[in-house]
Order: C-alpha cells, then sequence, then structure tokens
C-alpha cells in the first residue's frame, strides 16, 4: 500500500506489512489529512499543555484552583448554546465501551439511546486497536459491521441501534505510531481525524452528526482548540460549519471552574457537558496533590453525595439548563454477578439509587458500562423524566462555592480498602499493558478512570501518611500505612496475578514495576498511561 512509511514507526510498519486489511483507512489522502491537522495545531496544544503545567506548580506551591476574574463576563452574561440536534435530544441513558467489533454492536443493539464509542479510558492505545477501531467504526457507520465468534454465533446490528459518539483521547496523549515532520501527532487528532476523514459525509447526510465526546480538557483554551479543529475539519470536507458536535467530560478539578466559558468556547456546537466522575475524583487526588489536608478515604466512601461531587454536579445541572444544553450524568461501574443473587441485586439497587438522584437532581440522561443496566436505567429515567430531557429545569436554587468544590470529606482508611487499591491497579496494569483497557475486577468495570484513582490515593496516602491520624480519615483496624506494607501488598499481588487466568497475567511483572517506581516516586506522576504506553 501507498503509505508515507517515514510517518510511521517500525513497529507499526511491520503490523502493516503483516496484511493486517488497514489500507482502506490509511490511505495517502488520509495520512495527509492527519497531516494538516497536525502541523496546523500541534504549537498550540504543545502551549495548552505548558499552561496546565504551570497551573499545576502553583497547585503543587500551596494555590488553589478558582473562578476566572478575567471571564467574569461570560459567566454573567445571557447567552445559549446552537440548538441541539433532534438525534440527541433524548439521551437519557448511554452505554459506553471501547471500540472492539463486537462491544460495538452490543453497544448500538443495546437498547440504550447513545452508544459512546471509546478510544480514551476504556481502550488501551496499541497500532492494532485503534486501527481495528476506525475499521470496526466505518464498518457501523455504513452498515457493514458484523461479528462472528469462535463458536459460530453471528452478531449484527439491528433496526434502531443507538446514536453513535466517538471519544477521541485527550490532548495530553501522543500517538507514537504517527510521526509528521519528525515530531508525535496527538492521540486526539489521530482518533478524531481519521474519524472524520472515513465517516463525516456519510453521518451528516443522514443528520447524525458527526458527534464526539471531549475528554479531559481542564480550561476554556483547551475547548477552543477543539472548536478550531472541528472548524478546520468541517471546511477540508466541505461540510456546514457546526455539523460536528461535542459533549464535554468535565472529569478535571479545574474545569469545574470554568464550565459556562467551555460551554461558550464551544456554543456554535455543543450538546451538553457530562458528569466524569471517576475521572473527576482521580483529577481532585492530582489537582491537590500537594496539599496533605485534602487526602480522600477510601473509594468506596467517595460517592456523589459527598459535599465536593455533589455541589459539581448541581452546579454542572445549573450551568448547562442556563445556557440551553444537557447535564449528563455518571457511570455506573457496576456489572452483573452471575451465581448469586443476592449480592447482584444489591449491586442493581446502588445503580437504582445512584440514577434516581442523577434524575431528581436534573440531569438529563445517564451512563452505564454494561447492557444488562441499560433497562434498569431506563426504567427510573421514564418514570421521573417522561419529557426527553430537562432543560426546563434551571436548578436557581443551587448557590456552590469555591470551598464546597474544594473541600475533602471525611472517612476512614482501611487495610482493606489498601489493598484493594493495590489489587486494582496492578490487575487493571497488567491488563492494559496486554492490549485491554476495560477489566471487570471484582463486580465492577475498571478503566484507566478508577485505576488513577486507586494510584493516586496509594501515592497520596503514603507519602502524606502522617496526616489522617491527625485528620479528618481514620483508621479503624489501626494498619499502620506505609511502604512496607505497600510493598508487601504489591509482591503478593504480583505473584497471585502472574499464576491466576486474570486478563494480564503474562504482564504482571512488568506492571508491578511500573506501579511500584510511580509510587514510590517523590511527585505523583500525572498519568498512569503516559510511562505505560512507552510498554505497549
Amino acid at each position: 500500500m501507498a503509505v508515507p512509511q517515514e510517518r510511521l514507526d517500525t513497529g507499526a510498519a511491520e503490523i502493516l506489512a503483516d496484511g493486517a486489511g488497514y489500507e482502506g483507512i490509511l490511505t495517502p489522502a488520509a495520512l495527509g489529512f492527519l497531516a494538516q491537522l497536525h502541523r496546523r495545531f500541534e504549537a498550540t496544544r504543545q502551549c495548552l499543555l505548558q499552561a496546565r503545567r504551570q497551573r499545576q506548580a502553583g497547585y503543587d506551591a500551596g494555590g488553589l484552583p478558582d473562578f476566572r476574574a478575567d471571564t467574569a463576563a461570560i459567566r454573567a452574561s445571557d447567552w445559549t448554546v446552537a440548538p441541539i440536534p433532534v438525534a440527541l435530544r433524548d439521551r437519557r441513558v448511554e452505554i459506553t465501551g471501547p471500540v472492539e467489533r463486537k462491544m460495538i454492536i452490543n453497544a448500538l443493539n443495546s437498547g440504550a439511546k447513545v452508544f459512546m464509542a471509546d478510544f480514551e479510558d476504556s481502550s488501551s492505545p496499541t497500532f492494532a486497536n485503534q486501527l481495528d477501531g476506525q475499521v470496526n467504526l466505518r464498518d457501523a457507520v455504513n452498515g457493514s459491521i458484523e461479528f462472528r465468534s469462535p463458536e459460530g454465533r453471528s452478531y449484527r446490528v439491528g433496526d434502531n441501534p443507538a446514536v453513535l459518539v466517538v471519544r477521541p483521547r485527550g490532548w495530553h496523549l501522543h500517538d507514537r505510531f504517527f510521526h509528521v515532520d519528525g515530531t508525535p501527532i496527538s492521540g486526539a487528532l489521530v482518533d478524531f481525524g481519521l474519524f472524520v476523514f472515513h465517516n463525516a459525509r456519510a453521518l451528516q447526510r443522514r443528520d447524525r452528526g458527526p458527534y464526539f465526546y471531549l475528554p479531559k480538557l481542564e480550561a476554556m483554551e483547551e475547548a477552543a482548540l477543539w472548536e478550531e479543529v472541528m472548524s478546520a475539519a468541517e471546511d477540508e470536507l466541505q461540510l456546514p460549519v457546526g455539523t460536528m458536535k461535542a459533549t464535554v467530560l468535565i472529569e478535571t478539578l479545574p474545569a469545574a471552574f470554568q464550565m459556562d466559558e467551555i460551554l461558550h468556547a464551544l456554543r456554535r456546537r455543543i450538546v451538553g457537558l457530562n458528569c466524569g466522575r471517576w475521572d473527576y475524583i482521580f483529577s481532585y487526588l492530582k489537582t491537590l496533590r500537594g496539599h496533605r489536608d485534602r487526602l480522600l478515604p477510601e473509594r468506596g466512601q467517595v460517592g456523589m453525595t459527598v459535599p465536593f461531587l455533589k455541589g459539581y454536579s448541581e452546579l454542572l445541572i445549573k450551568t448547562c439548563h442556563r445556557r440551553g444544553a444537557f447535564a449528563m450524568g455518571g457511570m455506573a461501574a457496576q456489572i452483573p454477578i452471575k451465581g448469586d443473587e443476592a449480592a447482584n441485586q444489591a449491586a442493581l439497587d446502588k445503580v437504582r439509587a445512584d440514577k434516581l438522584r442523577e434524575v431528581q437532581a436534573g440531569h438529563d440522561g445517564t451512563w452505564v458500562a454494561h447492557p444488562a443496566l441499560v433497562p434498569v436505567a431506563q426504567e427510573i429515567f421514564d418514570k421521573y423524566m417522561p419529557t426527553p430531557n430537562q432543560l426546563g429545569k434551571l436548578r436557581e436554587d443551587v448557590q456552590v462555592s469555591r470551598e464546597q468544590l474544594l473541600a475533602a470529606p471525611g472517612g476512614t482508611i482501611s487495610r482493606a480498602g489498601f489493598d484493594n487499591n493495590v489489587e486494582v491497579c496492578l490487575r487493571y496494569t497488567a491488563a492494559w499493558l496486554d492490549g485491554l483497557g476495560c477489566v471487570p475486577i471484582h463486580h465492577l468495570m475498571e478503566d484507566a478512570a478508577t485505576a488513577e484513582i486507586a494510584r493516586a490515593q496509594l501515592w497520596q496516602w503514603l507519602h502524606h501518611a502522617d496526616v489522617p491520624a491527625g485528620g479528618a480519615l481514620e483508621f479503624p483496624d489501626h494498619a499502620p500505612i506505609d511502604f512496607a506494607l505497600f510493598d508487601q501488598a504489591l509482591a503478593a499481588h504480583t505473584h497471585h496475578l502472574r499464576s491466576s487466568r486474570h486478563p494480564g497475567a503474562t504482564r504482571a511483572d512488568a506492571a508491578a514495576a511500573l506501579i511500584s517506581t510511580m509510587t514510590h516516586a517523590d511527585q505523583l506522576g500525572d498519568f498512569l498511561t503516559l510511562p505505560a504506553y512507552d510498554q505497549l
């Protein structure tokens, strides 16, 4: 195939030489389109990443996030976003998952209103995974996608599939398999660029976008970059301005202080904001990593009713509805528990309670991770939201302060909670290194966000181990949390994983070495996936 090999690293070129079937995706024209995007926007991306580092340095030095003084006029003035497309006006239940072929078919057939096809937190970005995902989505868009299992079972998309929304990688991730002028291309631009190049015109003809979920934004300037990228792509592909629509995940602590500004920057094409709760908890930990008074208790105690999460979700609803945008709820990570009806019922009850809280608060829809949870969530939203959405629920009663968004809840850190964090972090990382980005562990669907919570908590608990005893956190079983305990737990779980049949068993030692290095480091690393990426 006529692929400019200087744009691909050796490993990618070898995969292509093996006849992997990517010729229809990596055409010279498609690669040229990526090169255009890279040359036009890479310098801006790097400036925005540098601005992130500067803000974080300020937080590490004792500063705290706040609402911006220079954008007060945007928050105070009256404006609304562009009208929402008909296909996205009812989003009461959305299902998410990686861009794996069978998963795409099952998600499109799940009964959910929307399927978010994920190139990001639930995908391990191997070259094959990312390119297979592009092939699979192309086939889904043109109606030819099908899958036959090794047992001979056939899977096809039914008559009323979910609306497709694609999540590319975040601005912070590069793609080491694609280079232009000797520089890696942004992973976000690779995922976005290949998808729109091959599918945008077909989707536009059917009034189906293309539609996107945009992850990991920290500031309005990062949203503005997406506006420029989408506008440039529309121009190049000869699409009407505003054809591409976006929903932004508010999953970083700094972004919670700029919701109005992010909506404003994308006002020609934004449809809504989403409470990306798990990444948001991770971002709270990461942003405030240097603040010894901001530690969180173990993950199971950090639910959406604690003040900093309740305030964030209610502020999101108020902000979105004031501007005519949707306020989407968060992920239910539970998966069915087979063989234990009582435990399964308890898990479903947690999902129902979570979705009831969301719909009564004013959310316009919610997320689930497993098809079996679609009817559970839909039952709640159908009962309490008989209309397609709740844009009329303005929540003018909500008043959320900076202090509430930053308040650390009290709670406990038990030996079992500490041990669970070690296990989740290890097992997920090992599976990710083995090419799997979405892993069931103890009846929860874990992805990069939940693994990052476990990793960040371990780092904070260990490096600020002297704080909880005299602060808001308690050790109910008086277990000392120190590096000896961490090393012991990591070694035990590594041995168990290595001898198990769990995903990633063959990468247990590599995962353990990476986790050990990052946990012992003097500073909490920004993302687990950055150093792990070099080992894929």
